[in-house]
């Protein structure tokens, strides 16, 4: 018998992130139970992404999504396997997008937690503007973040912002930086994400 995830009432990425553990662990068949469409959805994708099969069933609002390990399709991935590049985040607010406040805050969260749980770390993390409240006065991303920093991210804060908004005396995780050392780690990665 399969091994079962009870993912249920957990908001996205959590489903995901448990799955994800179970491929990690070499887990080659267990099925996710989860209580909305769009972790379905998003499970899918991960299962396609990661070597697996999947197929979905429900009954009385459960959706049961089974992976099994596709030989196949893993051979594949091994084979387009490239080298990694480096990358970094660029993190200019404490929202994620413009839209309600609240919910950018939200996204914002969930963002850190999913990449502290991803195995394709950025070299850096870069906060400024007012991205440098969150290593200051969030606390669920200043755990993540700690998470990152444990696995060797490294984590720079302007310090021109932090003075701006007069919290230099409250930062949490990271290290002090300057507009000079941040372009420096821009232009030395591969790529840079915004959030």
């Amino acid at each position: 018998m399969a091994k079962i995830v009870d993912a249920k009432g957990k908001n996205c990425p959590i489903p995901v992130v448990m799955a994800k553990k179970e491929i990690d662990a070499g887990c080659p068949e267990f099925t996710v139970e989860v209580d909305n469409q769009t972790a379905v959805e998003n499970l899918k994708k991960l299962a396609k992404n990661q070597g697996y099969s999947s197929s979905v069933s429900e009954a009385e609002g459960v959706y049961y999504v089974d992976f099994v390990q596709d030989c196949e399709a893993c051979n594949a991935l091994l084979d387009s396997d490239k080298p990694q590049k480096s990358w970094a985040v660029f993190v200019p607010r404490d929202t994620v997008g413009d839209g309600a406040e609240e919910l950018g805050k939200s996204l914002m969260k969930m963002f850190f937690y999913t990449l502290s749980q991803s195995d394709d770390l950025p070299d850096c993390i870069l906060f400024m503007n007012a991205g440098v409240k969150l290593p200051v006065g969030d606390e669920q991303v200043i755990e993540h973040l700690k998470s990152l920093a444990e696995k060797g991210v490294d984590i720079l804060v302007c310090g021109t912002c932090l003075n701006f908004y007069g919290l230099s005396q409250d930062l949490k995780i990271g290290t002090v930086s300057n507009m000079y050392d941040i372009v420096s780690r821009m232009q030395k990665a591969d790529k840079v994400l915004t959030v």
